[in-house]
């Protein structure tokens, strides 16, 4: 069992509680935290008994961050069992995340919008107002999803950058707060 400082207790509950939040199971949130602060790969016998859950729970929950690509098995010599680490680098985290998320909810919605936007132009003028709405949610899926392509294309030191010029682009553009 992976003993646990009162820091790592409290980071596992609050990402646990913010997996919630995000659509994410509270088990599956809690072993990715435990797994992205533990200092060596850990096995899903240790992740049920140091999270006290059932180990099927944990197999299940290893299989979605598996799926997620962010968790990994990693094999120790001398040991028979799967042993799991999360990914470290939490800036490629969070765009494997983003990639997910984006396949598994933009894009079904930006097709489904596509297909909606056509059958709502064949039904005429009794739906303009239909029209309008889905033109401009179609328009602004479409403008996001250009927009992330481009910065997903970015080498990830290139996007930390551009993530903290915050202000200066803000000035750039002649947004005035």
């Amino acid at each position: 069992m992976a003993s646990l400082t009162p820091t790592m207790q409290a980071f596992i509950l609050h990402w646990g509680e913010m997996g919630t939040r995000w659509g994410i199971n509270r088990t599956v949130a809690q072993i990715h935290a435990l797994l992205f602060l533990s200092p060596e790969p850990l096995n899903a016998g240790e992740i049920a008994e140091t999270l006290a859950v059932a180990r099927s729970n944990v197999s299940n929950s290893l299989r979605e961050l598996q799926g997620w690509g962010i968790v990994k098995v990693v094999h120790v010599m001398g040991d028979r069992r799967d042993r799991y680490e999360a990914m470290k680098d939490v800036w490629e985290m969070f765009q494997l995340i983003v990639d997910e998320r984006k396949k598994r909810e933009c894009d079904p919605t930006l097709t489904a919008l596509r297909k909606l936007t056509i059958k709502a132009n064949k039904s005429g003028a009794k739906v303009a107002h239909t029209q309008e709405r889905l033109a401009e949610m179609l328009e602004f899926y479409e403008t996001i999803t250009a927009w992330y392509t481009q910065v997903r294309r970015m080498p990830t030191k290139s996007v930390i950058k551009f993530v903290k010029m915050g202000d200066k682009v803000r000035k750039l553009l002649g947004v005035v707060s």
